[in-house]
């Protein structure tokens, strides 16, 4: 009997102690699994990660590293665009050659910074009653019709001065005005020919309101010893009552860019001619027009 009650107590005691392991199991659930572990971290690298994309520096970064060069370009593009030569002075030939807006008016200026256009023609061309030192009646004889008129007042005005004069050369088309320059650039170079000399488009005779003129003999026609004539000193005295100007007077070479021609008379009308040859002044200094060497 008391061996029985023995085996008895000695089962009971291994289930006790078997229940007593499975309950230690339960209480070491508290400590961190790896999957919890990772569930804590998870949210933690996320919102590092968000961080880091929507971070300001980031931006601020992004943007010093791509705004500045594309703003580099259009600087770039603007400064390019924006030559004068092809935007401010509509209808330029070069840096420097405007086209004039009236060409029509008596007192537009032209010279080596303006120009008129390649087409065009005076509508009211005529041939002035006054001698040439040519009998033809061909384009270089004719005149403006306002012009021709002051002109044939001012010849007559001459010779009631005992003053006899005779036109040389007047009105020029730019295709005449081009074999002309082209002509001169064969003999001088191009260089000494602009000194004397309009590329086409940019002279005066183009206007038909500029005429070349000598003595009645036709001696020094259009030459330097014209300076010294009784004719010349005549044009330089009396020319702005019939409202021409010498428009290349001695001494303004560096304002007008042509050297002294006495024989070049140009009408502008008595107002303007008499206020020019009273402050002995170029047709350039009374626009207020930039020296043409200076331009």
């Amino acid at each position: 009997m008391n061996m029985y009650v023995k085996g008895a107590i000695a089962v009971i005691a291994a289930l006790v102690i078997c229940t007593g392991c499975g309950g230690n199991k339960e209480g070491a659930a508290p400590s961190p699994s790896p999957s919890s572990g990772q569930t804590e971290a998870s949210p933690m690298t996320k919102s590092a990660s968000d961080a880091s994309k929507s971070s300001p520096s980031a931006e601020s970064t992004a943007a010093s590293s791509t705004k500045p060069g594309a703003s580099v370009k259009p600087t770039a593009t603007a400064k390019a665009t924006s030559s004068p030569s092809s935007h401010s002075n509509t209808g330029a030939k070069n840096d420097a050659v405007q086209v004039v807006a009236k060409p029509e008016s008596i007192t537009v200026l032209v010279n080596k910074q303006n120009s008129l256009p390649d087409s065009y023609e005076p509508a009211d061309l005529v041939y002035p009653d006054v001698p040439f030192v040519f009998k033809e009646k061909i384009e270089k004889r004719k005149m403006r019709k306002e012009a021709a008129s002051a002109l044939e007042k001012l010849f007559a005005g001459a010779e009631k001065d005992g003053i006899y004069l005779a036109g040389v050369s007047a009105y020029r088309s730019y295709a005449t005005q081009k074999s002309v320059f082209q002509r001169y650039v064969a003999k001088d170079g191009e260089e000494k020919a602009k000194t004397y000399s309009a590329v086409p488009g940019t002279s005066e005779h183009e206007t038909g309101l500029a005429i070349d003129v000598s003595g009645s003999d036709g001696k020094c026609a259009a030459e330097d010893c014209f300076g010294g004539t009784k004719e010349a000193k005549w044009l330089e005295q009396h020319a702005a009552e019939y409202g021409f100007i010498i428009r290349y007077p001695k001494g303004k070479d560096a304002i007008t860019g042509y050297q002294y021609e006495p024989w070049h008379i140009r009408f502008v009308g008595t107002n303007i001619a008499k206020e020019i040859h009273d402050k002995g002044i170029t047709l350039e200094e009374y626009f207020n027009a930039v020296p043409v060497t200076k331009q």
